[in-house]
């Protein structure tokens, strides 16, 4: 541990400043902390410990961030999103999109959430797939079940015409869902 050190680092995210967030720790006996430095890479500051609590991280796997500069990491060993300001001050968790491996939230406040380990065992009353919502309240608006039960997707995107873009880690591909323009 230390500000020029890593463990396991499993996310990185630019925010418009060019201030540069990671998420340090995937998962065993690494890290569970977020780290934060300037666009020059000056260390600013580090937050979080392994635990449950709110700021406590197992598992920081995705990083995002909404158009009011809030901070979101996928805290996926949690099964839950939790929010930041940018000093890294907690404003809230989020649990019903199921566990995060991969976030992105797009310039409508459009949050996308992969999730390839839920199972009954894992995060019960969820599912491997895509969940959909919004990021400025929450809400879930709809999913995309995982069709191969062996599925993995851990990267997420979306463009403007609203395709998804999963990455799938089994298999090295990528799975493109096409919006349905009705």
């Amino acid at each position: 541990e230390g500000p020029d050190t890593f463990n396991m680092p499993s996310a990185v995210l630019v925010a418009p400043n060019g201030d540069i967030f990671i998420g340090d720790g995937h998962g065993g006996n690494s890290n569970a902390r977020m780290v934060k430095f300037s666009k020059d890479g000056k260390f600013i500051k580090a937050w979080g410990k392994k635990g449950a609590g709110p700021g406590d991280f197992e598992t920081p796997h995705t990083l995002a961030m909404d158009s009011r500069g809030r901070l979101f990491v996928g805290d996926r060993g949690n099964n839950r999103i939790q929010i930041f300001d940018q000093d890294g001050t907690f404003l809230e968790e989020w649990k019903q999109f199921g566990r995060p491996s991969g976030l992105f939230i797009d310039r409508n406040d459009t949050l996308y959430l992969t999730d390839h380990q839920s199972d009954q065992k894992t995060n019960p009353g969820f599912r491997k797939g895509i969940t959909i919502g919004s990021a400025k309240d929450g809400k879930v608006r709809m999913s995309i079940p995982d069709p191969d039960p062996q599925g993995s997707q851990e990267g997420i995107a979306a463009d403007a015409k609203g395709n998804i873009y999963g990455s799938l880690t089994g298999g090295m591909a990528l799975k493109k869902y096409v919006r349905n323009p009705s």
